[in-house]
């Protein structure tokens, strides 16, 4: 049977996990908040699920590792030296990464990829999402899951064509840019459109999260499938079998 441990156990999504993981059967090992040891829960738990603040993650790599116990990380902000740290770990357990646990979403990160790939660079994409008042980082790790489905379908890197919020006068869109604007108000959960606009015709492409259950749902799938997959590193996408 296995036993889920959550890294921000007190957090809205680390009470939502538990309680999706209560509902569905799936034992919960316990919890650990800012300020607690993570390896103790790491030891006791089969799976882990890491849903607290980019400051925490390096502990809690740290203790997944050592107790060689598989992790999802589903905490958003990550900056390029906390994915090279997933890297290192994924070297020695399993590790799945992901700026959204949504099953919907995944589903539609592939649709993006998809319709990239088929659409000539002359289409250009824009992807828009908005969250509640209280999110702290932009874009969402959600738009930029999404972002790097479109790069990926064109076959190049969101890095070498993101552009982040314009303002002034920033002249004429560049052709295969990829363009994003984040918007922020009252207690959105979390809305991502991804727009292709073509010379006399546009295609939207668009996810609704209407409850934070969803991510939780996602989370504890990915958590019970990772817990029998051997070192490396993984996509929400490999859960679905996509």
């Amino acid at each position: 049977m296995t036993a889920l441990g959550i890294y921000g156990s007190a957090g809205r999504m680390g009470r939502a996990i538990a309680q999706v993981a209560a509902a569905e059967g799936v034992t919960v090992a316990g919890g650990v908040d800012a300020g607690g040891d993570p390896l103790p829960l790491a030891r006791a738990a089969s799976a882990l699920v890491d849903f607290s603040t980019p400051g925490a993650l390096d502990a809690h790599l740290a203790a997944a590792v050592e107790a060689e116990t598989p992790i999802v990380i589903g905490t958003t902000g990550l900056t390029p030296r906390h994915h090279a740290a997933i890297d290192a770990a994924a070297e020695r357990i399993a590790v799945l990464q992901t700026g959204n646990t949504s099953l919907g979403v995944t589903v539609l990160a592939l649709l993006v990829r998809e319709a990239a790939s088929r659409l000539g660079a002359e289409w250009d994409i824009e992807i828009l999402e908005m969250h509640h008042r209280h999110k702290v980082d932009a874009p969402s790790g959600t738009a930029l899951l999404l972002g790097e489905a479109a790069a990926a379908g064109r076959d190049t890197t969101l890095a070498e064509v993101r552009v982040d919020g314009r303002a002034g006068l920033v002249g004429a869109r560049t052709e295969g840019t990829i363009g994003f604007c984040s918007l922020r108000g009252g207690s959105v959960i979390g809305d991502h459109s991804v727009i292709l606009a073509g010379e006399g015709e546009r295609i939207e492409l668009n996810h609704r999260g209407e409850d934070r259950v969803i991510f939780a749902r996602g989370a504890v799938r990915a958590a019970l499938w990772l817990a029998g997959q051997p070192a490396g590193r993984y996509r929400m996408a490999d859960v679905l079998g996509l």
